[in-house]
């Protein structure tokens, strides 16, 4: 069974970083396609930044340029999420989220993942 554990979420002020990690047991992390979602109050869950291998990124255009998806390629278990200059409306639950088939087209769509961890929470303060 594949688990999901998220870290490093916590309260930031407008302009800082944070940099989330998301830690997958008994599965090499590079066998999996793998997002970031996140969850504001009120609002849908929506999908953040995707990757496959160690190439292929993806992003959801308000965090192109300020985050960063990536694979820890040394323990091939962890998943990051770097994220500079974060704004209020970054604030959310971020999730992380995995399945072992292929994700193009369909990278930000929750149906498209199978595994999900339990989220961690980001707050921005302006």
């Amino acid at each position: 069974q594949v688990q999901l554990v998220e870290s490093g979420g916590g309260s930031v002020q407008a302009g800082g970083s944070l940099t989330l990690s998301c830690a997958a047991s008994g599965y090499i992390i590079s066998s999996f396609s793998m997002a970031w979602f996140r969850q504001a109050p009120g609002k849908e869950r929506e999908g953040v930044a995707a990757i496959r291998g160690e190439a292929t990124t993806m992003y959801t255009d308000s965090v192109k340029g300020r985050f960063t998806i990536s694979l820890d390629t040394t323990k091939n278990t962890m998943m990051f999420l770097e994220m500079n200059s974060l704004k209020p409306e970054d604030t959310a639950i971020y999730y992380c989220a995995a399945t072992f088939q292929g994700v193009r087209g369909k990278w930000s769509t929750q149906s498209a993942y199978d595994y999900w961890g339990q989220g961690t929470q980001v707050t921005v303060s302006s």
